[in-house]
């Protein structure tokens, strides 16, 4: 696709649907942040070798909602006191070998850095059943009822992951970022709604925004997974519960929350996360200090001139 199949740039630096939320997302948001802050963390943490000077890297477990076992890589320069923190959230299903190398070279930047393996997409276990079938991929799995929705684990996962590195005596509590594309950019919008921990945020192409407008007109990639679900099952009050249960997860209804200095990325030509469910999320977020960078050649991946961006809003934020 070498045109922008979305909206004109300035009609979408405009776009803000009016929010969808239910009257209880407040209320749903902090009984399940209080249930998850009830879960022993059961922690362990284990050295490993890597081979790059200068850091040191473990790997680490610890329990997640409902018990999940979840794991992740933690690295840091060695010998250092008092880092900053930053915390790595992966793309769907895209968590080659843990996020191993990743983890290593922000660590390499000056951070002490978690990278955590999402509930059941490599590493990490899960612990919340599906009381119903779903089609393939985690988008359906448990979406009848927000209280069984696979992203209600995930996303409280992701703010435990924030908590875990606020926990480490080498770390500065007053200086942790998050961070992820894709579906890690929308984990980062999610925790910095959900989460009073960090104090920066970069997401890039964040996905999990703004989901009727994605169902309709995302061309690729899992948003089509709620589409196949529907097709299997015809029933209008199957489709009405879908989309209340997302309204629950959809960064868009989120965004309010969030009060962190917030970069955002955006490819005009995204075929998996559309540009306009982007910044239909970027709109709303509450922070007085916000910035989307557009990228009118790129899609849905890695942005070279954005990674730039990247590491200098964090390094302002965090190291300066």
């Amino acid at each position: 696709m070498l045109q922008p199949y979305d909206m004109p740039l300035e009609q979408l630096r405009q776009y803000r649907p009016n929010l969808d939320a239910e009257p209880d997302l407040r209320a749903f948001w902090d009984e399940s942040l209080g249930q998850m802050s009830d879960e022993p963390w059961d922690e362990a943490m284990e050295g490993v070798e890597y081979p790059a000077n200068g850091i040191v890297m473990a790997q680490v477990s610890y329990r997640g909602f409902r018990g999940a076992a979840l794991h992740a890589w933690y690295a840091r320069p060695a010998g250092q006191e008092l880092l900053p923190g930053l915390v790595l959230y992966h793309g769907y299903n895209w968590n080659y070998e843990g996020g191993i190398h990743e983890v290593a070279n922000w660590a390499l930047h000056g951070y002490a850095v978690l990278g955590l393996s999402v509930r059941g997409q490599q590493g990490s276990g899960t612990s919340v059943p599906s009381p119903h079938g779903h089609v393939a991929g985690w988008m359906t799995e448990g979406i009848l009822d927000p209280q069984s929705y696979y992203y209600r684990g995930a996303y409280l996962d992701a703010v435990r992951a924030v908590e875990w590195l606020s926990r480490r005596p080498e770390v500065d509590r007053s200086r942790i970022g998050i961070t992820g594309g894709s579906q890690g950019g929308g984990l980062t919008l999610a925790v910095a709604a959900l989460s009073s921990i960090p104090t920066v945020a970069v997401a890039e192409y964040p996905y999990l925004a703004h989901f009727r407008r994605a169902v309709d007109i995302a061309p690729a990639g899992p948003y089509g997974e709620l589409t196949e679900f529907l097709r299997q099952n015809g029933d209008p009050r199957v489709e009405e519960q879908v989309f209340r249960t997302l309204s629950y997860f959809d960064v868009m209804n989120l965004a309010p929350w969030i009060m962190q200095p917030t970069l955002v990325s955006v490819g005009l030509i995204d075929q998996l996360t559309p540009p306009s469910t982007i910044f239909a999320a970027f709109n709303h977020i509450g922070s007085k200090e916000k910035r989307i960078q557009v990228y009118r050649y790129f899609g849905h991946e890695y942005i070279p001139r954005f990674h730039s961006e990247k590491l200098a809003w964090l390094k302002t934020r965090l190291q300066d």
